[in-house]
């Protein structure tokens, strides 16, 4: 699937510009949240966000939401935007073109960002790197799983994968630069962080973030880690996230 058109991303610029020149210049943190369906997770999140000073604004990007999250999420004073079809490369992009932050940070709404995660990104120079992601943590459902913590660490930090759950962030201008996230429905982390690590340079922050999905406390963890596995496996080997999302 293309990524965001060349004219797309002049246009992107030119509306933040207007926008600078009619407001204020660009500052802070955008913080911006896909989901699909469904965001009992959510309003939590948001409210917990939208109390940390370094955060200049919060949007919701929804796919087949619910009844009532709009209103619920505008009465927060996040900025929400409905996406027509659930595709995560689309809804970032969608996200991504109302933003006005220095930074932008890709969020998922079961991974737990905290006050010292946005005090972290906001204290980085944006000048000398043009983006990353926080390290991962293993939580209590990997008890058995710390003592790998350190060569994580090491992998994501020289040449690994960074993917959504470890809140991906970029700095804006770069971000219209790249052209955005190509618009795939699921692997769309995976393809954004090879481009974004050829780019330039990045940075792994701590503290280290955690996940925690419902589907896999629900499904059961291994099973869920190793159909994400096998999945990355698939999309590496050319089959198609279109196909890889109507099996998940």
């Amino acid at each position: 699937m293309p990524l965001l058109t060349l004219t797309s991303v002049r246009g992107m610029k030119s509306a933040c510009l207007m926008s600078s020149q009619k407001h204020r210049p660009c500052s802070g943190i955008s913080i911006i949240i896909p989901i699909w369906r469904d965001g009992d997770e959510l309003i939590p999140l948001v409210q917990r966000l939208k109390t940390f000073p370094q955060v200049r604004e919060v949007i919701v990007i929804a796919a087949e939401p619910r009844a009532g999250l709009c209103d619920r999420v505008e009465m927060l004073g996040a900025i929400f935007v409905e996406s027509s079809i659930p595709n995560r490369g689309l809804q970032l992009n969608k996200g991504a073109q109302v933003a006005s932050g220095d930074w932008l940070l890709f969020q998922h709404a079961d991974t737990d960002l905290t006050a010292a995660h946005v005090a972290a990104l906001a204290a980085v120079d944006r000048f000398e790197v043009v983006g990353g992601a926080f390290y991962r943590r293993f939580d209590e459902r990997h008890p058995r799983l710390h003592f790998l913590e350190r060569a994580e660490r090491w992998h994501s930090r020289t040449f690994g994968t960074i993917y959504g759950d470890q809140s991906i962030f970029v700095r804006r201008e770069h971000f219209l630069y790249m052209g955005g996230f190509a618009q795939l429905p699921l692997m769309e982390d995976v393809q954004f962080s090879a481009r974004l690590r050829w780019s330039g340079k990045i940075k792994l922050l701590d503290p280290p973030v955690r996940s925690c999905p419902r589907m896999q406390i629900s499904q059961g963890d291994w099973k869920i880690s190793l159909r994400n596995l096998l999945f990355h496996v698939l999309f590496r080997c050319g089959v198609p996230a279109q196909r890889l999302h109507s099996w998940y």
